[in-house]
């Protein structure tokens, strides 16, 4: 295709010539080559939806919904349900979406708690509206892939987490130990509709398929019985929101690629890499300027900062000289807190049903941060861990006499038994005892199915020969 710009002469393009062109030139305006690749991409998505509404895609979109289930929306209608209506409802539907009538509905309002404090505002569609976003997200993929930056990791197809944090490893490794942590103020929330569908228009050539993503933008938050028009955000909780939060902030990919950082982005957590202090001042100053004068967002100044590789809390980890991952600070304390809300005497369950709660989660906890060094890290959360497994288990004798037979049935003598037992000491310290510490030992721990932190990440990271 060729096409000719006033002032630019004559130039040629490919889809994937076009799609790698920055949004801004150096001046800061929009650039005509973007414009003239965004125009051939408008021509060829003109019958948009008429792949959304394929049959195929819809049945797609439909196992999708199902696999990550979830609760109903404001209507009540249980993902369990749909199948039944798809079936009576499927060409119906179809037809609402061609000829452009279908009207989502208003999205469930929930708070979460964020685990540093405060609260997360979801927006739950309902089955069907998930149904429609998910076809939607499907085929808008497809699109979009090939020009979004291949430093962006979140919400993306054959990406995740570990990718984002071993390319930051490869960054402080060439000595970018210096880093920019940007914190975008509620960004969700923040998203501008008015920027996001221009950004939307400039692509996508079907006005049936940009009316519907208005109109899922603009559908009320119901919540406390009453129903609000949003005017901006694109909540969480929907299959579509993560697809747009990286159209919008694929503008800042592309800026941060002109001017040559090295960074790696995660949703909307974004990482900058330079090589010293001052480089970093000056580059937090300039792209705090451009995210929220063209790209309409709030960054945090009290959250964003600039700080060493190790300081960081990425996804969880830290940054280690040499560009090894480590566990962060917050992370380690963030494992604690669940331990103690496991372990908590009043909840009235028995030791046995803790240790299956606590392998679960470890489980789980171990597999996302296996790749962190975090040897002697390890071996001492452990530790912690079994103290307190000790403790709420010599909770639960209550008395003198019931300490001493719990302990003598451990093995343990009968003077040493009488002695802890009459101690005086608080829970917490006698879970630390010696008699604590031989009875309920490392062998006794396997016997009954705990699973061993340190042992299982040393088994993760043995050498083979």
């Amino acid at each position: 295709m060729q096409m000719k710009l006033a002032g630019q002469g004559e130039c040629k393009f490919s889809l994937i010539e076009g799609d790698a062109v920055v949004h801004r030139d150096k001046s800061g305006k929009v650039s005509p080559l973007w414009l003239c690749a965004c125009e051939e991409e408008r021509t060829l998505t003109e019958g948009l939806m008429e792949k959304v509404a394929d049959p195929l895609n819809l049945q797609k979109a439909y196992r999708r919904v199902c696999a990550n289930a979830g609760k109903g929306g404001v209507d009540g209608m249980k993902v369990q349900e749909l199948g039944k209506w798809l079936k009576e409802n499927l060409e119906a539907m179809r037809v609402e979406l061609l000829e452009c009538c279908y009207q989502p509905s208003p999205v469930r309002g929930v708070e979460i708690p964020k685990p540093q404090g405060g609260y997360r505002q979801l927006g739950i569609p309902t089955v069907i509206d998930r149904l429609v976003q998910q076809a939607i997200q499907q085929v808008l993929t497809l699109r979009y892939e090939r020009i979004f930056s291949a430093r962006s990791y979140g919400f993306r197809p054959n990406r995740s987490a570990h990718q984002a944090l071993t390319k930051a490893g490869e960054y402080v490794k060439q000595g970018n130990d210096y880093v920019i942590d940007l914190d975008l103020e509620k960004f969700f929330d923040e998203v501008n509709h008015h920027r996001l569908m221009w950004l939307l228009s400039k692509r996508i050539g079907d006005p049936r398929v940009l009316k519907l993503i208005h109109g899922f933008l603009k559908a009320g938050l119901l919540q406390g019985g009453l129903i609000s028009q949003r005017i901006k955000g694109t909540p969480q909780g929907g299959p579509l929101s993560p697809l747009l939060s990286n159209i919008v902030l694929d503008e800042l990919d592309k800026e941060l690629e002109r001017r040559g950082h090295q960074y790696v982005r995660y949703a909307d957590d974004v990482k900058i890499f330079v090589k010293s202090e001052s480089s970093a001042q000056r580059v937090r100053k300039t792209i705090t300027k451009f995210i929220e004068g063209k790209l309409l967002l709030k960054v945090n100044r009290n959250k964003s900062r600039v700080c060493r590789s190790y300081e960081l809390n990425f996804l969880g980890h830290s940054i280690l000289k040499g560009g090894q991952l480590g566990l962060s600070r917050q992370s380690g304390e963030r494992l604690k807190r669940k331990v103690r809300e496991i372990t908590q005497r009043r909840r009235g369950v028995s030791l046995g049903q803790v240790i299956a709660e606590l392998k679960r989660y470890m489980q789980g906890w171990l597999m996302y941060f296996r790749k962190a060094t975090m040897n002697r890290r390890a071996e001492k959360l452990d530790g912690w861990i079994k103290r307190k497994l000790r403790c709420y288990r010599i909770k639960q004798c209550k008395r003198v006499i019931g300490m001493v037979r719990w302990l003598r049935k451990l093995g343990i003598e009968e003077t040493l038994s009488w002695r802890t037992a009459l101690s005086g000491k608080s829970w917490w310290r006698i879970s630390n005892s010696p008699a604590l510490n031989m009875g309920m030992n490392n062998q006794w721990f396997w016997e009954q199915g705990y699973y061993s932190l340190y042992s299982n990440y040393l088994t993760l990271h043995r050498k083979t020969l």
